[in-house]
């Protein structure tokens, strides 16, 4: 093996790792939007549920009289405002102005914090 063939190995190496490097960002991508859409998801399922619930309380005393088996529902607290963005930041997402609305995928952020701490 003589130093033109090595360098031309080395060469190769380099491309490949290149190719790597660029398929191991696209993939990071992909988990990220789908992290995101997952969370969005979630969130979307869980106001629909408060949705079905709240809809659903009118018609209680009505199953209840007819003598159907109706499921206790738990009151669960509005919050709005502080409280809604307080949520959103600890399920993961950003609530500054900088990235709003994006995963945290590299912890705390310091924008973020400000904007709780007020």
């Amino acid at each position: 093996m003589d130093k033109r063939d090595i360098f031309v190995q080395i060469d190769q190496m380099e491309e490949q790792m290149g190719t790597l490097y660029a398929e191991l960002g696209e993939i990071k991508q992909q988990i990220i939007e789908l992290l995101e859409e997952n969370k969005r998801l979630g969130i979307e399922n869980q106001q629909l549920r408060k949705l079905l619930k709240k809809d659903a309380e009118p018609m209680l005393p009505i199953l209840q009289a007819a003598g159907a088996s109706v499921p206790i529902s738990m009151k669960e607290p509005t919050g709005e405002g502080y409280d809604n963005l307080a949520r959103i930041y600890h399920e993961g997402f950003h609530i500054c102005n900088v990235y709003y609305g994006h995963l945290r995928t590299e912890g705390d952020c310091l924008f973020c914090m400000s904007f709780l701490n007020k």
